[in-house]
């Protein structure tokens, strides 16, 4: 299977995006060979802005430019969404400005960098913001689909990509603030979103090869968040399981959590990082270790039913 990683994606889907529609700016704060905006800028040097290590200040200009009736789209690394967060919250969110944040290299498979860089805690701090419209890609091709849907909508989007090169999925529909049923079954359901889609599908196969039938459904949209299809599947199988490369406090399983009380759920577990930071590995070691492969993920939830 043809394996790219989301980042790369999101700089593809960049260029793409600059054909079409020429208020779409990109700035980036020195990172663009990273964040792969270094294709936007190669395309369309006159619509690209590197703000230097200054992320504070590319968040103003691109609320600014917003005003002007550009489209702008403004890329670091997701750990520096904290060092930023006062002008994402009170520049761009608060009044409700058309900026867009693609913010790579989440979650612990950032790998050698370590827990300086590695972004646990991104999609609390955004989805906790009014205004703000939250994407977590699972694959390139839906990392497509959502910058696409992102220059669309009216006011603040968040989208969270990764470093590590990871399997491409042929294309799934996608509509905006829905989620996507992977696999449909009746002992247990699965919730994930991200990166953590393959080590979720490599669970439900060891599942089934202990008998047990698990759905799988993801999420492409954090907020706003499928809660009808949430309660759809945790009234159906009573026993539901969050799966996030994310701390488990404040992403997916926060957000499914509230949805399922009094629903008559028997079993319900958030699988993450469990309030720790991250360190420094290749990231195959770093998910090992943090118990989000796809055999861990099943032994996790074979524990729990």
């Amino acid at each position: 299977m043809e394996k790219k990683a989301i980042r790369v994606a999101y700089g593809e889907a960049l260029v793409k995006l600059g054909e079409t529609n020429e208020k779409v700016v990109v700035l980036d704060a020195d990172l663009a060979s990273a964040t792969m905006t270094n294709a936007f800028k190669k395309a369309y040097p006159g619509r690209f802005y590197d703000c230097g290590i200054a992320e504070a200040n590319m968040v103003d200009m691109a609320a600014g430019m917003s005003t002007m009736g550009l489209i702008p789209f403004c890329s670091t690394f997701a750990v520096f969404a904290g060092r930023s967060y006062d002008q994402i919250r009170n520049g761009v969110c608060y009044p409700k400005f058309n900026v867009k944040f693609g913010f790579s290299h989440a979650g612990i498979t950032l790998g050698e960098d370590g827990g300086s860089h590695q972004a646990i805690e991104d999609l609390a701090l955004m989805c906790v913001l009014p205004n703000m419209t939250v994407f977590v890609p699972s694959d390139a091709n839906e990392c497509y689909a959502c910058v696409e849907a992102a220059a669309k909508i009216d006011g603040p989007v968040y989208i969270r990509t990764s470093r590590l090169a990871t399997p491409v999925y042929d294309p799934r529909p996608f509509t905006f603030g829905k989620g996507t049923v992977i696999k449909d079954g009746k002992d247990c359901v699965i919730f994930t979103c991200g990166i953590m889609l393959e080590h979720s599908l490599n669970a439900v196969e060891v599942l089934a090869e202990k008998g047990i039938d698990a759905a799988l459904v993801s999420f492409h949209t954090l907020k706003p968040f499928d809660e009808q299809l949430a309660c759809e599947y945790a009234v159906k199988c009573k026993k539901v399981f969050t799966v996030e490369e994310h701390s488990v406090i404040g992403g997916l399983g926060d957000t499914v959590a509230p949805l399922i009380v009094g629903k008559g759920v028997e079993a319900f577990r958030k699988i993450g990082i469990n309030d720790v930071f991250g360190q420094s590995g290749k990231p195959a070691d770093l998910l090992l270790e943090y118990g989000l492969t796809g055999p861990q993920i099943a032994d996790k939830i074979i524990s729990s039913l």
